[in-house]
């Protein structure tokens, strides 16, 4: 069997979009090492975006993660928040890629999220033991950056416009729903 990507493959947003729909456990079927060495950071940062994407499709909230190997610039894990799909509290972006990633050693990994890592995430992220994080949007949400640094982590901003642009509309159309992701149903309670 050829495999799809390769290094003649241009790094596309359509190219961005298959990989980001593919079960992570079968990219080895779709790309080689070589494919996988021409991906930067933006390239990882909008498939974390393409994720979200796929989150607010599915109704939910548009927040998505990749976990990459940083020797090989593979993906071990990705992720979308499925908190409304699944009627799941904690199953956020980066939770749901470090689910995917399974039981491997997070310090020789790096996470991309698409918006600023909530508290839990956050905690998870340090808890792990991950060597750095990049973080797609703080200009909809911030405030764990600082704990990510002190906790040791490398952490870099590299905002991604469509994806700033989603969670802006998201936020516009559901504040109810991005107030309970963040804080839970009590807050909607609190909140009125």
């Amino acid at each position: 069997m050829d495999i799809l990507f390769n290094k003649a493959t241009d790094v596309t947003q359509g190219v961005l979009n298959v990989i980001a729909h593919m079960p992570t456990a079968s990219l080895p079927v779709l790309l080689n090492q070589d494919f996988s060495e021409k991906l930067i950071d933006s390239d990882y940062m909008r498939i974390a975006v393409l994720l979200a994407q796929k989150g607010y499709n599915e109704g939910g909230c548009p927040i998505g993660a990749v976990i990459v190997d940083n020797d090989s610039g593979k993906i071990v894990g990705k992720g979308h928040n499925t908190l409304v799909q699944e009627n799941h509290p904690y199953n956020h972006g980066e939770t749901s890629a470090i689910r995917d990633a399974g039981r491997i050693d997070f310090s020789k990994t790096t996470i991309f999220t698409s918006l600023s890592p909530c508290d839990v995430c956050a905690t998870l992220i340090y808890m792990r033991g991950f060597s750095r994080v990049v973080v797609g949007d703080v200009t909809n949400a911030s405030g764990n950056e600082a704990l990510l640094i002190e906790k040791g982590i490398q952490l870099d901003i590299l905002e991604d416009e469509q994806g700033v642009a989603l969670y802006a509309k998201y936020r516009h159309e559901k504040p109810e729903l991005d107030m309970e992701d963040w804080q839970g149903k009590s807050a909607l309670n609190s909140s009125k």
